[in-house]
């Protein structure tokens, strides 16, 4: 344990960070961010991963990829809570963050201004094609953003938006293949 005790010291000293990953869904958002938490994990670094405690989808207990690549999570209420328990670890991985209130960039700013690395992911924009939840915040005080892309299932270009194709108003309406594909700009806009 006087490895972790070190690196952590060395951290805090260096200061944390903010990671962002976002982009459409189906873009690998949350594989790319299981990839950086298992690395964290490998290096023995202590890492705590939070999702929202409404989006069941797959797992209550656990966030997982549309790949069904999959990692141990704790549900939360509210974006408080993260910090209430994830201020004793190196790393803190946010998954689904468009859900959470707008309370996260101060909570993410908060941990890692205690030298915690903050990797968070997210959809940057809701099914209308317009900034979703705390987001755009996220993204300008982070010291990275990694914007990734799904392939446009219409046209095969690189698709940025989530088109929805159920008949709803609701901003969030969770599900998959059946309620949304990935869309490139032109395709997203002819319908």
């Amino acid at each position: 344990m006087l490895f972790n005790e070190e690196v952590f010291k060395r951290r805090s000293e260096l200061g944390g960070s903010i990671e962002v990953i976002c982009g459409s869904m189906f873009s690998g958002k949350t594989e790319e961010l299981i990839r950086r938490l298992r690395r964290a994990q490998i290096a023995r670094l202590n890492v705590e991963i939070f999702k929202p405690k409404t989006d069941t989808r797959y797992h209550e207990t656990e966030v997982v990829s549309h790949n069904h690549v999959s990692i141990p999570s704790t549900p939360v209420d509210s974006s408080s809570a993260i910090l209430l328990l994830g201020g004793h670890v190196q790393v803190v991985g946010i998954d689904e963050a468009q859900f959470f209130d707008d309370e996260l960039p101060y909570v993410c700013s908060t941990l890692a201004n205690k030298g915690v690395r903050v990797i968070i992911a997210g959809l940057d924009m809701d099914f209308q094609g317009r900034p979703f939840g705390p987001m755009p915040a996220l993204m300008a005080i982070a010291e990275s953003v990694t914007k990734v892309h799904a392939v446009c299932v219409k046209c095969g270009n690189e698709a940025l938006y989530s088109y929805r194709l159920v008949p709803s108003e609701a901003k969030i309406l969770l599900g998959e293949m059946e309620s949304y594909e990935p869309r490139c700009r032109h395709c997203f806009g002819l319908e």
